[in-house]
């Protein structure tokens, strides 16, 4: 299959191939759109047959549920019932934006899109492009992150180039995504709303509008959030998290690299020190600046792969009710929960 590389920088002169990419929806055919947080694999979701391409692209568990874009906050009605209050008020605050909602779905949503369950994930994204693209296509569209399964996730065209390029119909190129992780995802099924996946909507946001929310980040009966059963975000190097003083996470570097290629993922303020170990070295932001290191990860963990390295040592920030919380979770995943403790006083 040839791919279509459809190049978009502004909706009014790019506006055929924004039509465009919506003919492709229509037709039942899947591509890969640009969103504010990742780029996903969009195809109808209201499309069985189209939503069954979207896991045979990427080779993905059909267990694990997808989420549903919309593109306006009115169309939620469309796809859900007994919607909360609650939600509406989340719905005004954050959307169009990264956040999930799970509610308890209608009959036209297929199963196939929820993995059998009776809840489905909605959400209004907050990039341009993606609106511009599903008001086009006229259809909810079930959008994993584009690319193969349980790989990071792609924040620029050219990483979904690197997975898909001739397995789906075309890419649309709306350059580098601006919050870089996937969407925040919060069951509202339940009395006290339970957050399954942290990301670019922080907890002390969602404490805000809804005073109390569950952060145990863990499936409540069924998986109803993807992200959360199986090994996620991870490059091809399996990757350890480092925790512990910058000295003492800089010599155990060294003596790994003496026999064996190792790469460093670290925190700007790091990099220099981690250059006198000889190792690759990728700094993914600021550890002052947690939004950073949330645009920088997944391509950190992309081209800790390219560099060749056998294992990949991380870096990741304190934790607290921010965006952070989301870049320590995607790490936890992409290492398997695999963790270094080079000082038991941190």
């Amino acid at each position: 299959m040839k791919t279509e590389i459809l190049k978009i920088r502004s909706i009014v002169s790019d506006i055929d191939k924004i039509r465009r990419a919506g003919e492709l929806l229509r037709g039942g055919e899947v591509i890969a759109i640009p969103t504010e947080t990742v780029y996903g694999l969009a195809a109808n979701a209201l499309d069985e047959e189209a939503v069954a391409r979207i896991f045979e692209i990427k080779g993905r568990p059909q267990d694990n549920p997808l989420i549903v874009h919309i593109s306006e906050e009115y169309d939620l009605e469309k796809l859900c019932e007994d919607i909360p209050e609650s939600a509406y008020k989340l719905a005004h605050a954050f959307w169009p934006g990264p956040l999930t909602m799970v509610l308890k779905k209608k009959d036209v949503v297929p199963g196939i899109v929820t993995a059998g369950l009776d809840t489905v994930g909605v959400r209004c994204p907050r990039g341009r492009f993606a609106r511009a693209i599903i008001r086009s296509a006229g259809v909810p569209l079930a959008a994993p992150s584009a690319n193969i399964s349980g790989r990071p996730s792609p924040t620029d065209a050219k990483h979904v180039i690197e997975d898909l390029d001739g397995r789906v119909k075309a890419i649309v190129d709306g350059g580098r995504c601006s919050v870089g992780v996937e969407s925040t995802v919060i069951d509202m099924t339940r009395e006290t709303p339970v957050v399954l996946r942290p990301g670019g909507i922080t907890l002390t946001q969602l404490k805000r509008v809804l005073g109390k929310v569950d952060t145990s980040f863990e499936a409540v009966g069924e998986v109803r959030s993807p992200g959360m059963k199986y090994r996620h975000y991870a490059p091809k190097a399996p990757v350890k998290v480092l925790i512990g003083g910058l000295s003492d996470a800089a010599e155990f570097i060294k003596k790994q690299s003496v026999n064996r290629k190792v790469a460093v993922i670290c925190f700007e303020e790091e990099a220099e020190s981690f250059k006198e170990t000889g190792a690759p070295v990728i700094p993914y932001g600021r550890e002052s600046e947690p939004a950073e290191l949330a645009r920088g990860l997944f391509d950190a963990l992309r081209r800790a792969d390219e560099s060749g390295a056998e294992e990949i040592y991380a870096r990741e920030p304190g934790i607290g009710e921010g965006i952070e919380l989301a870049v320590i979770n995607r790490l936890e995943k992409a290492a398997g929960y695999n963790r270094i403790i080079l000082d038991m006083n941190q």
